[in-house]
């Protein structure tokens, strides 16, 4: 089992068009370092899993049961399983490193 990560070696995942995800997983947690091109898409989905983000740089609409608001710096958010969600970037992109809690099988 791996114990360290550097995520450019890390082969992205693409989850909706210009929005890529660089995973690592533990038995219990996963990070998602999400990656997404300006104005770049996340569509409203849910999923069962417990989600905590932070934004990493840039700046980013997060909508959370029909809740948006525009996070920049190092804003965070909690998503709890089975709510629905979605994202937009800034105009200038963002990258966001979103946790999963248990881990999102499909994403391994």
């Amino acid at each position: 089992m791996n114990r360290f990560w550097n995520p450019e070696n890390i082969a992205p995942k693409v989850l909706a068009p210009g929005v890529t995800a660089r995973i690592a997983s533990g038995e219990k947690l996963m990070f998602s370092l999400v990656t997404l091109a300006p104005n770049a898409v996340v569509p409203t989905h849910s999923h069962p899993h417990e989600q905590m983000g932070m934004l990493v740089s840039g700046t980013m609409e997060f909508t959370i049961e029909g809740e948006t608001r525009t996070l920049s710096g190092s804003g965070m958010y909690l998503v709890h399983g089975g709510v629905p969600h979605a994202a937009k970037a800034g105009p200038g992109g963002a990258v966001a490193l979103d946790a999963f809690s248990p881990p999102r099988e499909e994403y391994r």
